[in-house]
């Protein structure tokens, strides 16, 4: 299915934002936020969350330094 990452398009076999995550290797990341379609997800949510094609997810991951 085809999805859009953080305005990249993205091919992906996922059908859930956990699994998503997952493939881009920051499910484990404590610092990542994640929204889908304009609406951020809990993390508590993220496999519940089911994709459909074309659904825009947003991923933010916290930096620190200097």
């Amino acid at each position: 299915m085809r999805v859009i990452v953080n305005d990249e398009p993205r091919e992906t076999a996922a059908v859930t934002l956990a699994a998503l995550l997952e493939e881009l290797g920051c499910a484990q990341e404590a610092a990542v936020a994640a929204a889908v379609d304009g609406q951020v997800v809990p993390r508590s949510r993220w496999s519940a969350q089911v994709l459909v094609a074309g659904a825009q997810i947003l991923v933010i991951r916290a930096a620190q330094g200097g």
